[in-house]
């Protein structure tokens, strides 16, 4: 076993890393044995010398990410069995042979007891996204991983993580394939076909975290007049058009955006009843004269931290109460906040403002919350983060 540098906690500080959270702050640390780097496999003590976790080190306020609240040796087995076992629980919810839908999050941080990893499957690929340096400095590792967990299935791994690793990691990092070359940029999606750019797109090319929630706007749109905000790559309006909208506008500020929609309608031969506009939000709502009996509001994070909460707030309840106002009597609302800050009574509570606001019924129908594959993780419950509503506006 090797012989890691060590973290004594300070007394009384040990609580949480007994009921399994994985973040030990640095206010709680009361002294270091060893002279650790950032991205450096730690060994976690209490007062008492009594053993706690093991995990990646960084010199910031969360100092560890436990990976194991067991003495390991995190060698490439390790590892593989870690990426082993986030395969098994996609194979329990039907995600890992699935002829309908070919993508899905393999892992989501400590959601899947790998703190500081994001790996999305797109037919083929694995975006692997690190949030540490820890998870940096083992990328080939993981790669190794999951070429023994997919097999022949896996024909490309592409790192994305420029973005991601800390500001202050002064080491360098390009974004880039790993291993293996793409064989296919499409993916499935519930029998709905999706061009993915994961070298340009948001977070690791496409949402898919949404994938519930727009199955389950296929059942209110037949016939109706369909407004997706914010639209992105067109997920919901492909969902929309398939499902017998009369009219589907999509609406992002990204031009980039707005040529994936089109080109995701195009794609699936749904061009007919769809326009897509590249607008501001809230300025394409203030001057549009149409009502629209559907309308999807799913905003970027508002909130990315404790100190924009009450701007969170306040921009939440601005759109909704634009939202409501272009909904004719007897109308479906859609509306999302990703912003792990705001959590879902705050976001209901600011739903209520806007509505008493516009001076509507609405009425609660579904609350909605991340897919199988973005487990919570009961002792970590930070992994939770999105939180949706399906509102009937009279």
């Amino acid at each position: 076993m090797n012989n890691f540098p060590k973290l004594i906690l300070r007394n009384k500080k040990e609580a949480p890393l007994k009921r399994f959270h994985h973040w030990v702050f640095s206010g709680a640390v009361k002294k270091t044995e060893g002279h650790p780097e950032n991205g450096d496999v730690v060994e976690v003590y209490s007062i008492r010398n009594e053993y706690l976790g093991t995990g990646h080190y960084h010199d910031g306020n969360i100092c560890v990410r436990i990976f194991s609240f067991t003495k390991v040796n995190p060698d490439q087995q390790f590892w593989t069995e870690k990426l082993q076992k986030a395969y098994n629980l996609r194979k329990l919810d039907q995600l890992t042979s699935n002829n309908s839908t070919n993508a899905f999050r393999l892992v989501h941080g400590e959601g899947d007891l790998l703190p500081g990893l994001i790996i999305d499957f797109y037919n083929g690929t694995c975006v692997i996204q690190a949030h540490s340096v820890g998870i940096h400095k083992i990328r080939a590792q993981i790669t190794e991983g999951l070429k023994t967990v997919f097999g022949d299935q896996l024909k490309a791994v592409y790192y994305k993580s420029q973005r991601t690793i800390p500001s202050d990691f002064d080491g360098e990092v390009e974004d880039g394939y790993l291993f293996g070359t793409p064989e296919t940029e499409t993916i499935l999606e519930n029998d709905h076909t999706f061009y993915v750019n994961w070298e340009e797109g948001q977070k690791t090319g496409f949402f898919l975290d949404q994938r519930d929630n727009r199955k389950l706007l296929a059942r209110f749109v037949k016939g109706k007049s369909v407004l997706n905000t914010f639209c992105y790559s067109g997920g919901f309006s492909i969902y929309a058009l398939k499902a017998g909208a009369k009219l589907v506008h999509s609406v992002d500020s990204s031009a980039k955006a707005i040529e994936w929609t089109n080109k995701n309608v195009a794609l699936n031969g749904l061009e007919t009843n769809h326009e897509a506009y590249v607008d501001d939000v809230l300025k394409f709502l203030k001057a549009s004269k149409q009502k629209y009996e559907v309308v999807i509001l799913d905003p970027p994070a508002y909130a990315k931290n404790i100190r924009s909460k009450h701007k969170a707030i306040i921009g939440y309840k601005r759109l909704n109460m634009e939202g409501i106002a272009h909904m004719p009597p007897n109308s479906i609302l859609f509306t999302f906040s990703c912003s792990q800050v705001i959590s879902q009574d705050i976001f209901k509570s600011t739903i209520l403002a806007a509505a008493i606001e516009v001076k509507r019924k609405v009425r609660i129908l579904y609350s909605l919350s991340q897919p199988a594959d973005h487990p919570i993780n009961i002792f970590h419950p930070e992994v939770s983060y999105l939180k949706g509503l399906v509102l009937h506006v009279e």
